[in-house]
């Protein structure tokens, strides 16, 4: 079982998971992470794989670290750390294509010490639909 702030978490489906990290911090919309970003306070993190990216397109200003290297990215400890990675007290926003990997991605960061990480509910595709800037293919609102 794994322990995580002194709870152990036994089995569970993702639903419950997702859940339980998701109560740990408190999410931001595309709108309050665009506001965030925009006033220089939080680095926006887009950690969907490239195939997507070329397909919908890109935050304009968004820092891309896919999934897989992320916390080797943001650690400020790390040696393989982004220049933007200078504390861990950063604020950083990740998104994902929907909301849902990105959550279990901040739950990482914060086992880190990252403790401001946290994620755009709805991910890129809320952000694109809501009208916030995006460059490259796809950068119309989604199709739904």
């Amino acid at each position: 079982m794994a322990v995580s702030g002194g709870a152990e978490w036994g089995p569970t489906g993702i639903d419950a998971l997702l859940e339980r990290v998701r109560g740990t911090y408190e999410r931001v919309s595309p709108a309050q992470a665009y506001e965030e970003s925009t006033a220089g306070g939080a680095v926006l993190v887009d950690i969907r794989y490239q195939a997507l990216r070329e397909r919908d397109g890109l935050v304009p200003g968004a820092l891309v670290v896919e999934r897989n290297e992320l916390e080797w990215r943001l650690d400020p400890q790390g040696s393989h750390r982004l220049p933007e990675a200078v504390s861990h007290d950063l604020r950083v926003i990740v998104f994902c294509n929907e909301g849902y990997a990105s959550s279990l991605a901040v739950a990482s960061l914060h086992a880190l010490g990252l403790h401001r990480a946290t994620d755009m509910t709805g991910g890129y595709q809320s952000w694109r639909s809501e009208g916030h800037p995006t460059t490259g293919p796809g950068t119309g609102p989604a199709d739904t």
